[in-house]
């Protein structure tokens, strides 16, 4: 990523549209069942109106001027080479029906994070598992436990034990 290509995202977060606006207040603070996103996200040469890393969602807040747009194809196609799906929804569409655009937002979430979970199972209670660089034996029923690191400087980190 350039410094000028995250300048330009910089830029853009201060000068939203209205669709953006709008779209940005309904995705902000986990606001979507608790749902992460960046606004104007760079994403290699390009800049994404809206992004969900954890499940590579991209969303696009589309004007008039994106209408047969072969900088947007190329975009698109390069997107989704890179694994990310895109949603693209035009600019009235957010302002006059924000509920339907939440529910396509919220079935393709859903839809990711059930194709990554059966990318990535857990593993079987006994598998020895790979954690932080650590052999571990999975254990379904643990939760996330401080694990004190001397390369941390003793403070406890995070991690999930399966």
């Amino acid at each position: 990523m350039s410094k000028r290509n995250l300048q330009n995202a910089r830029n853009m977060r201060r000068i939203p549209t209205d669709a953006e606006r709008r779209l940005w207040s309904i995705l902000r603070h986990r606001q979507l069942q608790n749902y992460k996103f960046r606004r104007q996200h760079p994403i290699g040469p390009y800049i994404v109106d809206f992004a969900n890393i954890e499940n590579n969602l991209v969303i696009e807040a589309d004007g008039g001027q994106h209408a047969s747009n072969e900088r947007d194809e190329r975009r698109t196609k390069d997107l989704k080479q890179w694994g990310w799906q895109i949603l693209r929804f035009w600019n009235n569409d957010i302002l006059a029906n924000a509920e339907g655009v939440t529910e396509a937002i919220l079935k393709a979430l859903d839809t990711n994070a059930r194709d990554s979970a059966a990318r990535f199972p857990r593993p079987r209670e006994g598998e020895r598992v790979r954690v932080r660089g650590r052999v571990s034996h999975a254990n379904p029923n643990s939760p996330l436990t401080p694990n004190p690191s001397p390369s941390y400087g003793g403070r406890g980190a995070l991690q999930q034990e399966f």
